[in-house]
């Protein structure tokens, strides 16, 4: 018994070493926005958002259907900023992974 968990410490060791070995520049931050969007509880202060239309901007009242679509919109704007900063932290491109986790929080109003 005594020596499973030798052999299972081991690995969870090891596993953990080649994680940490083979994680890009911004892993770590990816990884706290993805938290924080996680958590967040759901409803209309929550998720991404988008600037103000022309619309709005007119004073003209939004529509369930317009509503969906600008959310809609933020949610993908959103998520392919993400995607564009785990492909650059993939490829160990710091400034592009930076500049895309920004756009990320700046949507999703973490900063």
């Amino acid at each position: 018994m005594h020596r499973l968990r030798v052999v299972m410490l081991a690995a969870v060791t090891l596993t953990g070493g080649a994680v940490v070995a083979n994680a890009g520049p911004c892993t770590a931050q990816i990884a706290e926005v993805e938290r924080h969007i996680k958590r967040a509880p759901p409803g209309p202060d929550s998720g991404p958002t988008a600037p103000q239309s022309v619309g709005a901007q007119l004073h003209h009242q939004p529509t369930p259907g317009s509503v969906e679509t600008a959310e809609s919109k933020a949610r993908q704007t959103a998520d392919a900023a993400l995607n564009r900063a785990r492909t650059a932290d993939a490829a160990g491109d710091a400034a592009a992974c930076t500049k895309a986790l920004a756009e990320a929080k700046e949507l999703y109003e973490l900063e």
